[in-house]
């Protein structure tokens, strides 16, 4: 197993940093403490893309998807690793993180499932997805959750749902293959 990551590896807290380390010990991780990311981590996470690349690890919740976008606006393109939220809840605390993850699950992500976002001319519609029942039908949420975990997107709205399958390059013959 490789026991680093040549990105270095965004994530929300400390105890989701030692949780990776325990996976991948010498790999280079950077906090954002939450969703009140400070103007001199967007700075050093902008500096950090330009010459390592990140890969963004964050919590599969709405703050955690703030704070993606947050630092894409701020930094550019960046890689993405989703998990699925239900192995990251503390069922005893109902709270959402990185750090209550199966370590398996850390490893599969990072090794298989690194995304690489894109801006280019999208290669699927909204005429795609709903013909394929995953928007503007009444089992849609479900559906797209079968393609949100296959390809670990993380759950979403239609509409960001869309935009992630554009943006990581998952095309139609790939949704198909889930959903059939």
């Amino acid at each position: 197993m490789n026991k680093t990551c040549k990105e270095v590896i965004v994530v929300e807290g400390n105890h989701d940093k030692s949780r990776i380390l325990e996976v991948y010990p010498k790999s280079e991780i950077i906090i954002t403490n939450g969703s009140e990311i400070s103007k001199d981590t967007l700075v050093l996470l902008k500096a950090l893309n330009q010459t390592k690349g990140l890969i963004l690890m964050l919590d599969p919740d709405v703050p955690g998807e703030k704070i993606r976008k947050t630092i894409n606006q701020h930094v550019g393109e960046t890689k993405h690793v989703f998990l699925p939220k239900q192995p990251c809840v503390d069922e005893g605390k109902g709270k959402v993180g990185i750090e209550h993850a199966p370590l398996s699950l850390i490893q599969d992500a990072l090794k298989n499932h690194v995304y690489e976002s894109h801006k280019g001319s999208p290669s699927i519609t909204n005429k795609d997805l709903i013909k394929r029942g995953l928007i503007g039908c009444k089992n849609a949420t479900k559906k797209r959750e079968i393609v949100s975990n296959a390809y670990q997107l993380g759950l979403s709205n239609g509409k960001t749902f869309l935009k992630k399958l554009n943006m990581f390059n998952i095309d139609l013959s790939m949704i198909d293959a889930v959903i059939k």
